[in-house]
């Protein structure tokens, strides 16, 4: 078992592909002597209970429209990490959403797919998804239903498409029985495949870091962690607002324009020059499992991050103003601030989300 998790994340973190076909064999094995029931589901479906932190906003997800229910999430669970999702049958959701990483593709500034191919942009978390509206560095997917049918899709990423993934899952009596279980009957369909991966991801629910711990007073902050939090609030919550540490909102940052990936952000979907190198603000939840950072991960550590918003922003046209205040680009900042305010992101951390087995492949 430690030789195969082994050859797993050398695999993913772009090593060999003899490592995949070894793993494969490997898998083979021990599969086969293995009395585990991969997907477990229950005769008699349930309802599953999101639990809403406290702090956090109200639901944005339609659970009328796709109600969440036990065997729905298993379902939903074993196709994440279905690699017959690819054209190939070698990339599922979880090769670029690992978890250890709070689900980003950890290593790699933009995703790799099929094939190798490289995508244009970092993948975002998986965390928290039945709070937020929009899910994408642009904005162009608001409907989590739908969203996993664009990587599904896409050539450089999955390259397939539902047809041939309801075709390759009508071959496997296991899934079968799992649609049986979540829907009532064994029809598979496209539909019913993209709600179980939207019911799955969104019980991934990050809150119990030691900031969410010390605001109901099971935890205490050092006097590193508060200043880290005072010059926070003053400098960086405009944008990292609320307890998902995002206003969901789409700037231009000052970040020079990249040609390799000829990416321009919100203006790909609205056309409008005014949108230009905008992007979504990220939560900053978990953010010290997430590098590399930005919509391409040009930089490799938060200390790149904070001394590129002290002194390296561009004033581009249509800069945001909270970046441009006073005659001042960017964000003033000292060495021992930035080490303060970096002190009180890792406070954002959540070991039992990386860890937790509902999650794990």
């Amino acid at each position: 078992m430690f030789i195969m998790i082994s050859l797993i994340r050398q695999f993913q973190r772009g090593r060999s592909r003899s490592l995949w076909i070894s793993f494969i064999v490997l898998s083979g094995i021990l599969i086969s002597c293995s009395n585990e029931y991969e997907g477990e589901v229950f005769e008699e479906d349930k309802a599953y209970d999101l639990e809403v932190p406290t702090s956090f906003p109200a639901l944005a997800f339609d659970t009328d429209k796709n109600p969440v229910t036990v065997n729905g999430i298993a379902l939903g669970k074993k196709l994440f990490y279905e690699g017959k999702l690819s054209r190939n049958n070698t990339i599922s959701c979880g090769f670029c959403h690992i978890q250890e990483y709070a689900f980003t593709h950890h290593g790699h500034p933009v995703s790799h797919g099929i094939d190798d191919k490289l995508g244009i942009r970092n993948a975002l978390p998986i965390q928290n998804m039945a709070f937020i509206k929009n899910y994408t560095w642009d904005g162009v997917s608001h409907n989590l239903d739908e969203r996993s049918l664009v990587p599904i899709t896409t050539d450089f990423e999955m390259d397939s498409s539902l047809p041939e993934v309801v075709s390759k899952l009508n071959q496997d009596t296991n899934y079968k029985k799992m649609f049986k279980a979540a829907y009532g009957d064994e029809n598979i369909t496209g539909e019913r495949i993209l709600k179980a991966l939207t019911q799955f991801m969104v019980t991934m629910i990050s809150a119990d870091s030691k900031y969410d711990r010390m605001k109901k007073g099971t935890a205490t902050f050092t006097n590193e962690e508060m200043q880290g939090l005072a010059l926070f609030q003053n400098k960086c919550s405009s944008c990292h607002s609320g307890e998902l540490f995002t206003d969901e909102s789409y700037r231009n940052t000052g970040m020079y324009y990249n040609a390799q990936y000829d990416d321009r952000g919100r203006y790909r979907v609205t056309l409008d020059w005014n949108d230009n190198m905008k992007f979504r603000v990220p939560s900053l939840r978990n953010v010290e499992y997430t590098a590399p950072y930005m919509h391409d991960g040009r930089f490799y550590s938060l200390d790149a991050v904070l001394n590129f918003y002290s002194d390296n922003v561009e004033n581009q046209a249509n800069l945001d103003p909270l970046l441009k205040q006073n005659g001042h680009v960017g964000i003033p900042m000292t060495t021992l601030e930035k080490q303060y305010i970096i002190t009180f992101l890792k406070t954002l951390s959540d070991p039992q989300f990386i860890t937790n087995k509902q999650f794990a492949e």
